[in-house]
């Protein structure tokens, strides 16, 4: 198996398609076909197989594709490993983010890493905590930053920053501004929640499972942005993190609803793949340690605290 193979297959994996790989490839759909084929030649297996008009993984194709993103993903960490022993202060950093820390923690933060390692390039990525959890289990990021890693899996995590969850909803909304809402009030009220996969959700559902209650009506939106946008014209009411609405928070475009048991505590971790924090430490690339070291810091608290509160970069020092 050749390393161009194995991203042909990747791809054809990925998009669902000989022909989207081909374009993602830059090669002809002939190449895609005779790239599979070969592999399937040298394993003894299908591995794809078609359904209807498309096509898609065999039992021994799905095998393949999980350790293939690894093997790749090892790889691309090594050639990362060598740039940066070669050129100390340089090297790559590919970082994964949870929707809601890659909107409003994580810019800042990179902003004030930069100043300190200006030679390391950063990749980040953006999306929901499946997404997160998947890049990391294949290598193909080098750190995540979400929530809790999962309990007994291959990944682990060390909590780094504060991440309270409240409800907000527009300042205008009858919950907003009383003493207290109870289970009866926040029932009757239209909910906005993330998508499936989405760790916000999540922890939303559990809250209303929680305090026993089905809301009336709830509405699915796709991004953080779009709930957040969405409780601020009045839409309904949505479990944030604070730090994604600390300035509709100070502006008065959106208000808290008191609620028993609020803020959730829920703090941000870096992620990365390991079985415990020291082996997971040990494997990172220097440009990766480089990152956690510096999310640990109070630099990276500074410069969180300035983003939210709108000071100038000159502050952020």
């Amino acid at each position: 198996m050749t390393i161009g193979q194995l991203e042909t297959f990747l791809a054809v994996a990925r998009t669902g398609s000989v022909h989207a790989a081909a374009v993602q490839r830059v090669v002809s759909d002939a190449s895609v076909s005779a790239a599979v084929a070969t592999l399937e030649r040298e394993l003894g297996a299908a591995l794809l197989e078609r359904r209807g008009r498309g096509i898609r993984l065999t039992p021994a194709g799905e095998e393949l594709a999980r350790y293939a993103a690894q093997a790749l993903g090892l790889l691309e960490q090594g050639r990362s490993a060598v740039r940066a022993a070669s050129q100390p202060g340089h090297g790559r950093l590919r970082l994964v983010a949870v929707t809601t820390a890659g909107e409003s923690l994580i810019p800042p933060i990179l902003s004030a890493f930069r100043e300190r390692h200006p030679g390391i390039e950063v990749r980040l990525e953006v999306g929901n905590r499946g997404a997160v959890l998947e890049r990391l289990r294949s290598r193909d990021a080098d750190l995540g930053i979400g929530g809790r890693p999962p309990i007994g899996g291959d990944l682990v995590g060390e909590a780094v920053l504060p991440n309270d969850l409240i409800l907000v909803a527009a300042a205008t909304h009858p919950l907003v501004g009383r003493r207290r809402v109870d289970a009866a009030a926040l029932a009757g009220a239209v909910w906005l929640l993330r998508e499936e996969g989405s760790g916000t959700r999540a922890t939303a559902l559990e809250l209303m499972a929680a305090l026993g209650i089905e809301p009336a009506q709830i509405l699915t939106l796709g991004s953080n942005g779009s709930v957040r946008q969405g409780a601020i014209v009045g839409l309904g009411i949505t479990l944030l993190s604070e730090q994604a609405v600390a300035r509709e928070l100070a502006s008065g475009l959106v208000g808290r609803i008191p609620v028993a048991g609020l803020p959730l505590r829920r703090p941000w971790y870096v992620l990365y793949p390991g079985t415990t924090l020291d082996a997971g430490t040990a494997a990172l690339t220097a440009p990766a340690r480089a990152f956690v070291d510096f999310i640990r810091s109070r630099a990276a608290r500074r410069a969180l605290a300035a983003a939210q509160d709108g000071s100038p970069p000159a502050m952020r020092r």
